[in-house]
């Protein structure tokens, strides 16, 4: 729908910068610093990713200034957000932030909508769980969002699973050149066509070192874009447990990786 189109936005996407690796680490390094004309840089550079991510969304007949728009608020915090300490590929943070934001203006603007009051609930637990990530820097658990709240948990559980929309770990999020990321690629470095399947094999050798808890924690983490604090709540474990186990996890498979 989108590919032939030249203007979005008012942005010709003919003439989008395409960075290099090594100039995005630079540009994330010097916005961590508070470089404002590095920040630009970067989010100049990455627009090509979000207007390959809002191609998949064609079949909804929506504008596609809109959704690129949306999309472009999702680049822009992923890039605001995003711990260049943590040793995960940008773009592997930034795709689920740019799809999340484009789902949930999908949402909001569908025909087919839950009631009122449930979606405005779940929303001020989203704001809630935001504000307390940020004075903990650990997500919360249920329990503490219903809190803030002032709300009984079940119901702020029922109202936050209703405005998620499953996802397939085959489905595709980002395309380039004519070869396609896959949710189930997203902890895989994407680079060249040539080496894309022996990235795979060893993704895969490499999961399967993990344990099954640890298995099931980056599944639930990284493919179904799940938070430490939903983790935790499904498999009944702590936030902190979770994230210990994610590190461990990680740290492991990028020495059998690289």
């Amino acid at each position: 729908m989108y590919c032939g189109k030249v203007e979005i936005s008012g942005i010709n996407t003919a003439k989008l910068k395409v960075l290099s690796d090594e100039e995005k680490e630079e540009f994330l390094k010097r916005t961590k610093a508070g470089d404002k004309s590095a920040r630009e840089e970067l989010i100049c550079g990455n627009l090509r990713l979000v207007l390959s991510i809002i191609q998949r969304f064609g079949g909804r007949k929506e504008s596609a200034d809109d959704l690129f728009q949306v999309g472009c608020i999702g680049l822009i915090k992923a890039i605001d957000n995003f711990n260049i300490d943590v040793g995960v590929k940008f773009s592997t943070y930034a795709v689920p932030m740019i799809i999340g934001e484009i789902r949930r203006y999908l949402r909001d603007n569908n025909a087919i909508r839950i009631s009122r009051s449930m979606r405005d609930l779940a929303y001020r637990a989203l704001g809630a769980r935001e504000e307390l990530s940020r004075e903990k820097q650990v997500d919360p658990t249920p329990d503490e969002i219903a809190a803030k709240l002032g709300e009984n948990r079940e119901s702020v559980v029922r109202a936050m699973e209703a405005i998620v929309e499953p996802i397939s770990l085959y489905e595709p999020v980002y395309t380039e050149n004519g070869d396609s990321l896959y949710v189930i690629d997203q902890l895989a470095d994407i680079g060249s066509s040539d080496e894309a399947w022996l990235e795979k094999i060893a993704l895969a050798d490499a999961l399967e070192a993990l344990s099954e808890r640890e298995r099931k924690i980056i599944n639930l983490r990284f493919f179904k874009n799940k938070t430490q604090m939903e983790i935790a709540d499904e498999i009944g474990i702590s936030q902190a447990q979770v994230s210990r186990l994610e590190k461990g996890a990680l740290e492991r498979m990028r020495k059998l990786i690289t």
